[in-house]
């Protein structure tokens, strides 16, 4: 629980002033970035940004540019007086929550672009949303100037993204990622998990069931691609509307990763269910060095 009251905030230079207040007499800030409707994995990243810094500020904008035509950027959930209740109990200070002029001021021209890390997966489906992101963290980044910054794993290619950004531009702030935090049937959270009918719900599960039985075959041994039309086809017939993609990538560049290796691995999935759109990944653990096959495999179902 934290101990000191929670400062909302709105606009660049309200924050900047808090954040040097509270910073005084060498305390660190820490910067925790959400689109609000916050849950238990935003409060768990709030907790993680506490162990680094003594000073914790929430973000909470929806942010336009990260949404193309046809999404659900003017129905994303909007819950700010509960935002403001969990970000106090998690142990937050400040919570900023600017409107968009504040952010995107009239004339407002410029866009961050990470190319290579933000034109596969959910960017080759979503054109555009890595670019938003990307111009966003940016923009809070700067207004705040924090020592550490803290994102979710689950996004994991927003992750990666977000890091090649703050090292291209040297920005000077620590990039943290958090473990995904997961219901008990295995369903990473996900603000948009609310989309989810009943039914739909009992489904969700066997995106994260598949992604976690398929890497245990390819640490076993089994045949990568062969591995992954499996887990595509298993998806399909759990209910899934569609598959964007089920594919394996190296973590550090998310490149395809077509045969054995050293680097660290990941499963990235993403499909459709209903209104929602479920992303999730695992680590494939200890790749055996006698696979040499095709590890990517992407499409719809």
């Amino acid at each position: 629980m934290n101990s000191e009251s929670l400062r909302i905030l709105r606009t660049g230079a309200e924050l900047r002033a808090a954040a040097g207040e509270l910073r005084a007499g060498g305390r660190r800030l820490a910067l925790a970035p959400t689109m609000g409707n916050l849950h238990a994995g935003h409060e768990s990243l709030i907790r993680l940004a506490r162990r680094h810094a003594g000073v914790v500020c929430v973000t909470l904008f929806v942010n336009p540019k990260q949404f193309g035509a046809g999404e659900d950027f003017a129905s994303y959930p909007k819950t700010p007086e509960q935002d403001a209740a969990r970000a106090a109990a998690a142990g937050a200070q400040l919570l900023y929550m600017p409107g968009q002029a504040e952010i995107y001021p009239p004339g407002f021209a410029t866009a961050v672009t990470v190319s290579g890390l933000s034109e596969e997966l959910c960017g080759a489906i979503r054109p555009g949303h890595f670019q938003g992101v990307a111009t966003v963290v940016a923009r809070l980044l700067l207004q705040a100037m924090p020592d550490v910054a803290v994102f979710g794993e689950k996004d994991f290619q927003q992750l990666q993204v977000i890091r090649r950004m703050v090292t291209d531009l040297e920005l000077p702030v620590e990039i943290i990622g958090a473990p995904t935090v997961r219901e008990t049937d295995g369903l990473a959270l996900s603000s948009r998990n609310g989309y989810l009918t009943p039914a739909e719900r009992a489904i969700a599960p066997a995106l994260h069931r598949t992604l976690r039985e398929s890497a245990a075959a390819i640490a076993g041994g089994a045949d990568i691609a062969a591995t992954l039309a499996a887990g595509r086809q298993r998806l399909a017939a759990a209910g899934m509307n569609a598959v964007d993609y089920l594919e394996m990538r190296a973590e550090a560049d998310l490149t395809p990763v077509t045969r054995a290796g050293a680097a660290p691995a990941r499963l990235f999935g993403a499909v459709r269910l209903g209104r929602a759109r479920l992303i999730d990944n695992v680590p494939v653990p200890n790749l055996p060095e006698k696979l040499g096959v095709n590890g990517s495999l992407t499409g719809t179902s």
